[in-house]
């Protein structure tokens, strides 16, 4: 038995060499063709236009005031102190309270309460806890309270919109349950 398996095996080595032959002939036709191929085939690529000549525009108004000076910036700003609008006039007017400090999205609503018929909310501003009640200011944006319900807190705020002029725009803040 051991003469019969050695000459399968002796066998299906001699097989397994000639495919190996067979396959390297093609191999070797694959590579001339290939070679042939790159030696015929010129590649046309048209030349890149000179980049066109930048010629200098000069500057017309050189004379005028710079429009990113801050001499324009402050003279715009004493005619607004001028002639302030009616909303801004009124909240520049008033004393800052102590939640005009800190951006709205900072703080977070974590409860109400009621007291004497009248609606607290409790706000939650750097780990600390803030009561606040209907009139109250929050927020950078002069936000004044308006409406507290259990689960919000309603605001407005005057804020300027695209075109520079002051503008009332509603806010508010919801009730922020933590998960157990």
């Amino acid at each position: 038995m051991t003469i019969r398996s050695n000459a399968m095996r002796l066998w299906a080595s001699s097989l397994l060499l000639a495919l190996l032959a067979g396959c390297g002939a093609e191999n070797e036709e694959l590579q001339e063709w290939m070679e042939r191929q790159r030696r015929e085939v010129k590649p046309n690529v048209s030349p890149l236009s000179p980049p066109k000549k930048f010629e200098a525009e000069p500057y017309g108004s050189a004379q005028a005031v710079d429009p990113f000076s801050n001499q324009k910036l402050s003279v715009a700003l004493k005619i607004e102190a001028r002639q302030p609008n009616s909303m801004l006039g009124a909240e520049l007017s008033r004393r800052k309270e102590p939640l005009e400090a800190y951006p709205l999205d900072s703080m977070s609503m974590v409860g109400s309460v009621a007291k004497q018929a009248q609606p607290f909310a409790l706000l939650r501003v750097d780990n600390l806890l803030y009561q606040v009640k209907l009139g109250d200011h929050i927020g950078q944006n002069y936000g004044r309270i308006t409406k507290i319900t259990e689960t919000q807190i309603e605001l407005r705020e005057v804020v300027q919109d695209a075109a520079g002029e002051w503008i009332e725009r509603p806010t508010t803040l919801q009730l922020q349950e933590k998960a157990r």
